[in-house]
């Protein structure tokens, strides 16, 4: 009788060391796939302050066009942010961290894609006066012009000259994009947060989130690195031959191939949503508990 009750007491407690280990198990896997995420929303923010002068100087844009590009992922964050906090906790969470950064890749992929329908970049042939200086307008051009122009026109007329308008409107794309990218990172803190302060064990939470914002750290060493890298390819890298280029990475009408960047963070945001559409929505134990 005593050897019957010991194998009924081993039975009885195997499932709920299995339970347990599940358990933990999906805790942690949360934790990677969400480490993941946080290096991709990093990057990507990284990714995108790198590479604006390249956006100015490509679409022929002025300054005040570009930071309202670089503003439209805080338009595409407020758009969402409270439903995305009041509908996120009673929803499937990680299945929605997994949409978001799904959507995220798909805005970096966009903003890359204005490269692949636009015609070859075209630099002024006129010689750079501030090619040192790593300038960003073409200063010389207008200064040649206010010269030629300055004994046959008046100061109002030159000075409209050197007003520097959009040469492409496919900078949409670009603007479309980066609202995209703040959609998409709206879900990733306040739900993944919200999921480990629920599962986690009591105290073991902040610990967690050190370790998250830790990792994120990852991520604009990998953009200021991809951002230098490609700053330094020639936009059209790949479909011209580059010893015709008399340019170089020092003049202020070099265009470095900021598609490629767009393009990396996007695919990797992609990758990094698929773990998440594989996680369990809740742990009904761990809930019961904490509600006795």
């Amino acid at each position: 009788m005593d050897q019957n009750q010991h194998l009924n007491k081993t039975a009885e407690a195997q499932p709920s060391e299995n339970k347990k280990t599940r358990y933990c198990n999906g805790l942690k896997m949360f934790l990677a796939a969400l480490s993941l995420s946080f290096i991709a929303k990093t990057l990507g923010a990284i990714i995108m302050k790198s590479s604006i002068i390249h956006i100015e100087r490509r679409f022929e844009i002025s300054s005040s066009l570009v930071g309202f590009i670089d503003g439209s992922f805080e338009i595409g964050n407020l758009l969402v942010i409270v439903f995305v906090s009041y509908f996120g906790s009673k929803l499937h969470r990680p299945k929605l961290i997994g949409i978001g950064c799904f959507i995220m890749g798909i805005g970096g992929v966009l903003t890359a894609l204005p490269h692949f329908f636009m015609g070859y970049y075209r630099y002024s042939k006129e010689t750079n006066i501030n090619s040192s200086e790593n300038s960003t307008s073409t200063l010389s051009t207008c200064l040649i012009n206010q010269i030629l122009s300055l004994n046959r026109a008046s100061p109002e007329i030159v000075g409209k000259g050197c007003l520097k308008e959009s040469g492409s409107y496919m900078w949409i794309y670009v603007f479309m994009g980066n609202m995209l990218r703040g959609i998409g990172e709206t879900p990733i803190v306040p739900l993944g947060l919200s999921y480990i302060d629920d599962f986690a064990k009591e105290g073991h939470s902040s610990l967690y989130l050190g370790i998250l914002n830790a990792i994120a750290m990852i991520g604009p060493i990998i953009g200021f690195t991809l951002g230098s890298l490609f700053s330094k390819m020639y936009v059209d890298i790949g479909y011209v031959d580059l010893s015709t280029i008399r340019i170089t990475p020092t003049d202020s009408r070099w265009v470095g191939a900021w598609w490629l960047n767009f393009l990396v963070s996007g695919l990797f945001s992609i990758i990094s949503s698929i773990p998440f559409f594989f996680l369990p929505q809740t742990q009904k134990k761990k809930k019961k508990k904490k509600k006795k």
